[in-house]
């Protein structure tokens, strides 16, 4: 009986009017209803308008928002439908130059490995978000007053992750693992439901976009010949989804970045570096292998200042200003400048530490925002740009100093200062790292890193009476706090975790541990240690080291292995890497070089670091006509190509040299003086640029240098010039770029970088045109535009840096 009336349930649930289901017309019917209702009611106990119009402007914001984002989500679960070979190969111009065939390849048939085990694959899924992340976003939700947060159900559906580029390093790799990046891509239909106290919702359409990097090791003499994995993200990935359900009313611009945030932040302290996801595969692996922190070394990050950004605040007016501030994040770290009011040049001198556990790949985000005040934990703040670093380039130049060009802003730059320091086990080094620090006059600055593995504790006091303890142990180090996970009813947890901290003075600071018990808060046990101790153990490190607890049990012990790491800054070297070449295509290469650590000085009054000696300083002002070459038209044979001219986005006084070629028979001739002093085959003057293609950025970029040698026919009306440049055959506002003018002067420098969001592909069928224009001329009957030149892109190799000068010409023949 029970059956039939499913059955019966089920067939008036499949009858359609019209192509619709019954229950779907009945929903739209009740909704329609009730928004009649709603106006009817309004209208009958006479409230005022504002309660109509408001939710009315809000549900069109929301459907405009909703739509864009449907689109954007069934555009990615087409491409994860789509076969992979014809994916990649339908973009290869778009794809990372380490993307090559053999790659192609090699990712289809990881798909396949995919598609094959991605059933088994939901069963540990599900547990996965229930044991870690539902607890995760339960912690997180609660302070914003939302708490009983738990999942329902969790279906991840049929469609698995896709791989679109794989990377396999073969060089500069231990031969004791093996390393290998994956371009992941998920936009499945999964199905997964939640609760929130009395509030039901789901999410749909879950994408996930990102860089992962699988580290197997140790290799063994036995199956599976692999010990062990570490799997984590390099950057934080790009993460959406929809909210279904009741929660859908939060799904709208604002609200639902709590969650969204929530989750993103969920992910990147399970496996963002520096944080690694450990999967042990033989038994006769020690955990401390795969669990242990593994850092390369720590970049020191100094945010100047800012010029010249967007204007986002509405005053009587009009626009007034904004009120700037900066968000810098690498990997799962993340800092925050002060905000400063009322302002589109703010100058924030801000310094921050960032550990760096792999140089490869790992990039440094900068994001300037504009503050508005609302609702804790919406993003109501204004975007005013971002910009992306490369730190494989920065670690190997040791030290730059750049301005670097915002990017999804229309204009706006931001001076940074970055350092690299290494990681020395030499306690003699100290002294220069603490001298270094003093000099900065900066006293959150760092001289060490700790790396901690606490492996587990031994007989623990029991906190009640009926029941053992469930002990965490809490570490801290400074203004630093760290905590294990709790082990539910025992006295002898094992933790297994790795922990890092930065270190102001090893010579005076403490590690101080204090296990408690989570269910009553109180303490069994804690531990001091003087990391003066550990600078005077053989390469300042300990292993597996048990140490007593004191107010705890007679035998209570907690084991773990330390070690002690001087921060010690290097003189850039000549390194073998393995993406050597790689880099020079795929970094955003927005910095210039110095060879000096930074040294504090009054930070926003210019960009060069007083400290760094003349003689080794590329940042060094210098005349250009002994740093270029000389190319009398734009053909390709006389293209120069600089080693030093990838540091694009650097800003005024500095004009970087380009060293004469190692090979005698080179085609390329290098005048000293022939370049600077030419004024041109008609007289017009020469211009001074440098181009280059980020592969990995999809940016075209342009570095206006110099003009020198326009000519003054009137010496009472000196020009003021200014290059505007259009990448044709558009020349539409959106292709429109210019410098700023320089007035009353015929030798101006600009060095100002302007970029293209253009694949390469369609690049090498544009031209560049560069015009020479000077403000004077508008208000004359003479044609404001001093001198010509243009350059067919399809012409030049972009993948390296190329310097050139061009001859203005009057008249420039374009080609169609």
């Amino acid at each position: 009986m029970g059956d039939n009336n499913h059955g019966k349930e089920v067939s008036i649930a499949n009858k359609k009017i019209a192509g619709y289901s019954i229950l779907s017309v009945c929903y739209t019917f009740v909704k329609r209803i009730s928004q009649v209702m709603v106006v009817y009611l309004l209208g009958y106990f006479g409230c005022s308008s504002a309660w109509l119009i408001g939710p009315v402007i809000l549900s069109v914001m929301r459907e405009e928002w909703k739509k864009d984002k449907d689109l954007r989500r069934n555009v990615a679960k087409a491409a994860a439908l789509c076969n992979e070979k014809e994916v990649i190969l339908a973009r290869v111009d778009d794809l990372p130059t380490w993307v090559f065939f053999p790659d192609v390849e090699r990712a289809e048939w990881i798909n396949r490995i995919l598609r094959q085990v991605w059933p088994n694959f939901n069963h540990y899924a599900r547990d996965l978000l229930k044991d870690t992340i539902e607890p995760a976003v339960r912690d997180s939700l609660a302070a914003y007053k939302m708490n009983g947060f738990k999942f329902e159900r969790m279906i991840l559906g049929s469609i698995p992750p896709r791989v679109g580029g794989v990377k396999v390093y073969d060089r500069n790799v231990s031969r004791n693992e093996i390393i290998m990046d994956l371009d992941i891509f998920y936009a499945g239909d999964c199905d997964i439901s939640f609760s929130i106290g009395a509030i039901k919702g789901g999410i749909k359409d879950f994408q996930i976009h990102g860089m992962v990097r699988v580290v197997m090791k140790p290799l063994i003499r036995e199956m599976p010949l692999v010990g062990g994995l570490q799997i984590f993200f390099l950057n934080n990935p790009t993460i959406d989804f929809n909210l279904v359900g009741v929660a859908d009313l939060l799904d709208m611009p604002g609200l639902s970045d709590i969650l969204r945030r929530i989750i993103v932040e969920t992910v990147a302290s399970m496996m963002v570096l520096p944080n690694k996801l450990p999967i042990t595969l033989s038994e006769n692996v020690p955990a401390r292998i795969l669990r242990s922190p593994e850092p390369e070394g720590v970049l020191r990050v100094h945010v100047v200042e800012a010029k010249d950004l967007m204007k986002k605040d509405i005053g009587v007016l009009g626009k007034g200003k904004s009120d700037p501030y900066a968000i810098i994040t690498v990997g799962a770290q993340e800092y925050r400048t002060q905000t400063i009011n009322n302002t589109v040049a703010p100058k924030w001198d801000y310094w921050c530490e960032a550990e760096i556990s792999s140089r490869k790949r790992q990039e440094v985000l900068l994001e300037v925002w504009d503050y508005d005040p609302g609702f804790p934990g919406v993003q109501n703040d204004d975007y005013l740009g971002r910009a992306t670093l490369d730190i494989a380039s920065i670690s190997k130049k040791g030290n730059a100093d750049m301005w670097v060009t915002l990017e999804d802003a229309k204009h706006g730059m931001v001076h940074l200062r970055m350092t690299w320091l290494k990681l020395s086990s030499n306690a003699a080094d100290l002294k220069a790292a603490l001298v270094e620090t003093q000099l900065l006059r900066v006293t959150a600055m760092s001289t060490g890193l700790l790396m901690i593995y606490l492996d587990s504790a031994k007989n623990l006091p029991s906190a009640r009476a009926t029941s053992k303890p469930d002990p965490c142990a809490l570490l801290s180090l400074g203004k630093k706090q760290e905590t294990t996970t709790v082990q539910m009813r025992t006295g002898d947890p094992v933790w297994e975790q790795g922990f890092t901290f930065l270190v102001n003075n090893p010579q005076s600071d403490t590690l101080h541990i204090k296990v408690i018990d989570q269910k009553t808060g109180q303490d069994i046990g804690r531990l001091s240690y003087n990391l003066c101790d550990l600078m005077e153990k053989h390469l300042m490190q300990i292993e597996d080291q048990p140490l007593a607890l004191k107010h705890s049990g007679p035998d209570s012990k907690i084991l773990l292995s330390m070690q002690m790491r001087i921060l010690k800054y290097e003189e850039p070297k000549e390194e073998d890497d393995d993406d050597e070449s790689e880099k020079s295509k795929e970094t955003s290469d927005n910095g210039k070089g110095a060879s000096a650590p930074l040294v504090a000085k009054d930070s926003v009054s210019g960009s060069e670091s007083p400290s760094t000696p003349q003689s080794h300083s590329p940042l060094k002002k210098q005349a250009s006509h002994d740093s270029v070459a000389s190319a009398s038209s734009i053909s390709v044979s006389k293209l120069i190509t600089s080693e030093v001219a990838s540091n694009l986005d650097a800003q005024p006084p500095s004009i970087p040299s380009v060293p004469p070629p190692d090979d005698d028979d080179s085609e390329l001739r290098f005048r000293s003086n022939a370049a600077a002093k030419s004024h041109g085959d008609i007289g017009l003057g020469r211009v001074q640029l440098t181009l280059r293609y980020s592969t990995q950025r999809q940016r075209f970029i342009v570095v206006i240098h110099k003009v020198v040698n326009l000519p003054m026919p009137d010496p009472s009306n000196i020009p003021d010039p200014y290059v505007k440049l259009y990448l044709l055959p558009e020349r539409s506002k959106d292709s429109k770029r210019k410098t700023e003018a320089v007035k009353d002067n015929c030798n101006p420098i600009y060095d100002e970088t302007f970029e293209y969001l253009i694949s390469l592909g369609e690049l090498n069928s544009r031209q560049l045109e560069i015009s020479v224009v000077t403000k004077k001329g508008f208000f004359s009957s003479e044609s404001p535009i001093i001198g010509q030149a243009v350059i067919n892109l399809g012409e030049l190799s972009l993948h390296q840096p190329v310097t050139l000068w061009l001859d203005l010409q009057k008249e420039v023949r374009r080609e169609a």
